[in-house]
């Protein structure tokens, strides 16, 4: 970089730069302090000689819009875009980003592959990632280890420097392809238009050098790729050890060769996510018929204590607060008669994979030993949970019943992953504002606004279609409820 580039300079009367503290090909990175907002970000600068040229300008540019678009707990999150001129005419360009503190996933995996509980982990979230592009009409072009940062929040996919809209040409001005080698999807080489589905290719290769240690197809070059695609026989995961049946299948179909095979991004984070789910402790808490729901404030009681008001990132920690346990001799079954009801999915729902022959966990409503922790059941066909776990609860009811079961839900859905953390807040905070309505018509305007949220949640992804349709239903039965 020019030396004009310096340690204590100001862009655009804002940004104060202060360490150099990564570089590529195309830019170099900054810490930096936003001296209006007062916070320290990183500032990505376009090396000179690019910056120069206006095409090169507008790909930042278009970088920023693009990120810029993307409010997503796994996605970094781009502040702001600017260009200087200084006195010789030279022109700065940058983009103004969240500081991250972690490691890149690329530089992680040069000890080896993941276990495959992180890596599956790791996949969920840059696939929730993905989703959220594509749901904009983003194609990233370039899902790669080292566009994935690993943060105390879980991933966060980096670098949308190449990204563009759905159906716009692969190829750039000169005929060359862009991206990383290992990672292109193979219709790419022949110029395809950008299509969603090209990055769940590279989600594929990425989930698959994760759970093995190396790209299915490792190429440095589009020489190399093409050799390999050709003469390569095809990938198989049966070497990791313990590595459930649809996890494997999963990948596998995101690295077909026909773009019509692959599942969707959104595919992808569900079936990941449903091998995470036997893997929790608190799903099997929430199973047991000894919980009971914590107590909600009505109109004439106040809460227990006080509730979370900041935003939880879906890719934090899902040890929740546990439930409180009844400690006496004779076992209380009331709150899992209304619980456990509302785990049970719908009968028609269909399943997220074809069933499979691989491991998988049937949820047990025994309740595990306060010494021992829960553990899964061994290897066998998937099976469905049943509704013999506990006698239904009859709809209706008092207010507070209603909202006892829309709050059970809730719990349930974040201990399962099937809701996420700031979306559970929210949740909690409108079903307070019904129970604290006054009058049929604030009643039923807090009601709608409740299944308002729902619905618009259900849309992004932030609540799965089978919780969402049990919680919109839970909630209707709000507007009928009797004090």
């Amino acid at each position: 970089m020019k030396a004009t580039l310096h340690a204590g300079r100001l862009l655009a009367r804002r940004y104060r730069l202060i360490d150099q503290i990564g570089a590529g090909g195309m830019s170099v990175i900054w810490r930096a302090r936003d001296e209006v907002l007062d916070r320290v970000v990183a500032v990505k600068v376009l090396a000179p000689s690019l910056a120069s040229d206006a095409r090169f300008r507008d790909m930042v540019r278009e970088e920023a819009r693009s990120a810029a678009q993307l409010v997503h707990p796994h996605v970094t999150a781009v502040h702001d875009y600017g260009e200087t001129v200084a006195p010789d005419g030279s022109i700065t360009s940058f983009v103004v980003m969240e500081l991250l503190s972690g490691e890149e996933l690329e530089h992680r995996l040069t000890e080896g592959p993941l276990p495959w509980p992180a890596a599956v982990e790791t996949g969920a979230q840059v696939a929730e990632a993905v989703a959220a592009a594509h749901r904009l009409g983003i194609v990233h072009r370039d899902i790669t280890p080292s566009n994935v940062m690993m943060t105390r929040v879980g991933a966060k996919v980096l670098d949308f420097g190449i990204a563009t809209r759905v159906g716009a040409p692969d190829e750039d001005e000169d005929g060359g392809t862009f991206g990383t080698p290992a990672y292109v999807a193979p219709e790419r080489l022949d110029g395809a238009p950008a299509q969603p589905a090209t990055d769940v290719y590279s989600l594929g290769v990425l989930l698959y050098e994760t759970l093995t240690g190396q790209p299915p197809y490792p190429a440095d070059t589009w020489e190399q790729l093409g050799t390999a695609l050709a003469e390569d026989a095809a990938p198989t995961l049966d070497g990791v050890p313990g590595l459930p049946a649809p996890v494997a299948e999963i990948c596998l179909r995101c690295l077909s060769r026909d773009p019509r095979r692959r599942p969707t991004a959104h595919q992808v984070a569900a079936v990941l996510r449903d091998q995470l789910l036997p893997a929790d402790p608190q799903a099997a808490t929430m199973l047991a018929p000894t919980v009971t729901l914590p107590a909600l404030p009505g109109p004439e009681r106040p809460p227990a204590g006080p509730e979370p008001t900041a935003p939880v990132p879906a890719g934090a920690s899902r040890r929740r607060r546990a439930l409180p346990l009844v400690a006496v001799g004779v076992v209380v079954v009331a709150g899992a008669a209304l619980l456990v009801p509302a785990l049970l999915p719908d009968e028609q729902a269909p399943p997220l994979v074809s069933p499979t022959t691989g491991p998988a966990v049937v949820p047990s409503t025994t309740p595990p030993r306060q010494d021992i922790p829960a553990t899964t059941a061994p290897p066998g066909p998937t099976r469905r949970p049943t509704a013999t776990a506990a006698a239904p609860t009859p709809a209706g009811g008092s207010l507070d019943e209603a909202a006892h079961r829309v709050e059970g839900l809730i719990e349930a859905g974040l201990a399962a992953g099937q809701i996420r953390g700031d979306v559970g807040v929210d949740l909690r905070n409108l079903l307070r504002n019904v129970t604290a309505a006054t009058g049929d018509g604030a009643l039923t305007a807090a009601v709608d606004r409740l299944r308002g949220k729902i619905a618009d949640r259900r849309r992004e992804g932030s609540i799965s279609p089978e919780y969402a349709r049990q919680l919109d239903a839970a909630a209707a039965e709000l507007a009928t409820g009797r004090t």
